[in-house]
């Protein structure tokens, strides 16, 4: 069978078990690289007017606090060198952006990797790493940590962040699971939330058949969580990935931007030495909460709004000139939205 068959068969499937559903669905998918597939290929366009698709908080550039990112920019004005990967550079701050900081003479480098921090701390051994990221990118880190560079973590867990969704003022019916996170945390965590989920991969065929088979068991009135994606992620995870964060994260309240303090969704450093919140305490309980501003990212990470209903996308906010987080991140619904949008 051809891929266009393919295609074609999963939405008339689509079609036809929504037809036995007698209320509006909404599926949300907590991945960006499901964002970006959904929005490149149209996938919104060609699925029924009773089931909706909405994007969460899938960019970890995005749902990292406005304070967090304010207080890696205070420290590098203080003149601490910073590494960190690359979008994070031109997320806006309150006042400025760690691009800007650079760009007056501060010491930030962009990485694309742990190891670069590694030669990095041979001309700067007092570097501090931005760490960023869910479950994913975590392990990464611990790579630091085990040669003793100091990190400020905003490593996220996603299973917490997909509770308070299911409780918040969007009523989801079923989740596109995230594929690489899976890969690492395997399927069991998502046991304990109450709605349908199928864990997808990265293509559209593998993102209409996560929705044809969601459609099914919201259609069934079932709960189940399917792994979609069985060639990438096993049931149980990578075991030596969840022991390296058990070996060098304890788990911590985290705030996230738009969903705000999340028990139990974050990744704190362990050793109080390499951990640059308690080193550079002083430096931190300086840097002033954030003013509200114009910028919406935070209702549509909650999937409360698309981002066209922003009152700055594409006037203010572009990706030349980012309000936001979301418009910075290639995983950012604005930036996607814009980058595919009609």
């Amino acid at each position: 069978m051809n891929e266009k068959k393919i295609l074609q068969d999963h939405i008339d499937c689509i079609h036809e078990t929504m037809e036995d559903v007698s209320h509006p669905v909404t599926i949300m998918e907590i991945c960006g690289g499901h964002t970006n597939i959904i929005m490149r290929y149209g996938i919104r366009d060609i699925l029924p007017d009773t089931l909706h698709l909405v994007s969460g908080p899938g960019c970890p550039v995005c749902v990292s606090s406005q304070h967090d990112i304010d207080c890696m920019i205070e420290l590098a004005h203080q003149k601490i060198p910073i590494a960190t990967y690359g979008d994070m550079m031109r997320v806006p701050g309150s006042k400025f952006t760690l691009d800007d900081i650079r760009a007056t003479g501060g010491t930030v480098i962009e990485v694309y990797s742990t190891t670069e921090v590694l030669e990095l701390q041979k001309k700067y051994p007092d570097i501090v790493f931005f760490g960023i990221g869910f479950e994913t990118t975590a392990p990464m880190t611990t790579f630091l940590l085990e040669h003793n560079i100091c990190v400020y973590s905003v490593h996220k867990l996603v299973p917490p962040a997909m509770k308070v969704l299911i409780d918040g003022e969007v009523m989801i019916d079923g989740f596109i699971s995230p594929g690489h996170v899976s890969t690492i945390i395997g399927t069991y965590p998502y046991k304990d939330i109450p709605i349908p989920q199928v864990i997808a991969g990265f293509t559209a065929e593998r993102i209409l058949r996560a929705i044809r088979i969601l459609a099914g068991l919201i259609s069934n009135g079932k709960s189940d969580v399917i792994n979609g994606y069985p060639e990438g992620v096993k049931e149980k995870g990578n075991r030596h990935a969840q022991e390296l964060l058990k070996t060098y994260f304890t788990i911590c309240d985290s705030t996230w931007r738009g969903l705000g303090l999340i028990p139990d969704s974050g990744l704190e450093v362990k050793d109080p030495e390499l951990n640059a919140k308690i080193q550079y305490h002083d430096i931190f309980k300086q840097v002033p909460l954030p003013k509200k501003t114009g910028c919406r990212c935070g209702d549509i990470l909650k999937g409360l709004i698309t981002p066209d209903q922003c009152p700055l996308y594409r006037k203010q906010c572009t990706p030349e000139t980012p309000q936001g987080a979301c418009m910075v991140s290639e995983e950012g619904s604005c930036a996607i939205a814009y980058r595919y949008g009609k």
